[in-house]
């Protein structure tokens, strides 16, 4: 039962991910910065506190796929925080959960695994979804609403990555792999944010300092700190299952606080895109069980 208040409480931390941004006045790759930077230092004090270390020798074996997989992770951050900019937060969440279709269809690519026709039927139904959500949106909102839509198309194309770079790490921790991508993430985010941005993140609005350190410690550090802890005793079904939190507490802070609105298209579209993912992973590859080796939001 414990496990299970862990990881509910770590999906629910990173539904609230999208509203916590929204109040972070700085460019998206500011954000992916001190988010990577924060939730990097705040785990290696947990890692330190449970007295682990992290195993140097496997982190040179590993640091090819390490190091494209931090791009991956900084890649994802960067345009999902860009669609929560241009889009509502149920469009962006939704545009970042087709990360499972990319997954299916790379998959026997990438992997070698088959694709059996349940698979191909979820990715059509998937695509069906996505497609009335993104039709649906442009008549209602106009282009800036399908860019933040498009943007977390290419979000889930990072996140997918990351997911299909993980499989390929070998005989490392969940903690450690995460901790080693946040820290190269953000190493590779500061020169980029220098050349972009300038040192504008230095004058910051002091509005904006409480949401950076709730990202960082609370959406990143603890939210999967949580996750690891919760996720550990419980089977692939339960984690399937209770992974759908997330949009679900994504969505509803969308619909009841921010007031943005879905259309019945719309809704149709996610319930669709939502579930044709949800009955592949009950005995396919998961979402959030591949979140083991990654970061997150």
């Amino acid at each position: 039962m414990k496990s299970k208040i862990q990881f509910i409480l770590s999906m629910i931390i990173f539904g609230t991910m999208g509203l916590v941004v929204k109040y972070i006045d700085l460019s998206s790759s500011e954000t992916a910065f001190l988010s990577s930077s924060i939730g990097c230092l705040f785990l290696v004090f947990v890692f330190f506190i449970m007295k682990k270390s992290i195993p140097w020798k496997l982190v040179k074996g590993n640091a090819s796929t390490l190091f494209l997989s931090a791009i991956a992770l900084g890649g994802n951050w960067i345009f999902l925080y860009q669609s929560y900019d241009h889009t509502t937060l149920a469009n962006a969440t939704l545009g970042y959960y087709f990360a499972p279709v990319f997954v299916m269809v790379l998959s026997p690519f990438v992997l070698k695994e088959l694709l059996p026709i349940k698979k191909i039927v979820c990715i059509g139904v998937a695509i069906l979804g996505m497609l009335l959500i993104i039709g649906n949106g442009i008549s209602a909102s106009g282009k800036d609403d399908l860019l933040g839509i498009l943007f977390g198309l290419v979000a889930a194309a990072f996140y997918a990555a990351l997911m299909l770079l993980n499989k390929f790490i070998r005989n490392m921790g969940m903690l450690e792999i995460t901790i080693i991508q946040l820290g190269t993430t953000a190493l590779l985010l500061f020169p980029y944010v220098l050349f972009t941005e300038g040192f504008g993140i230095l004058e910051v609005s002091r509005s904006s300092i409480p949401f950076i350190i709730l990202l960082g410690v609370v959406n990143t550090g603890i939210g999967f700190w949580l996750f690891f802890s919760g996720m550990l005793k419980l089977k692939g079904q339960s984690i399937a299952m209770l992974s759908y939190v997330d949009p679900f507490v994504a969505i509803l802070i969308s619909a009841v606080i921010l007031q943005e609105k879905m259309t019945i298209v719309q809704i149709i579209g996610g319930t669709l895109l939502l579930g044709s993912t949800f009955i592949s992973e009950n005995n396919s590859i998961n979402f959030r069980k591949q979140h083991t080796k990654i970061l997150t939001k």
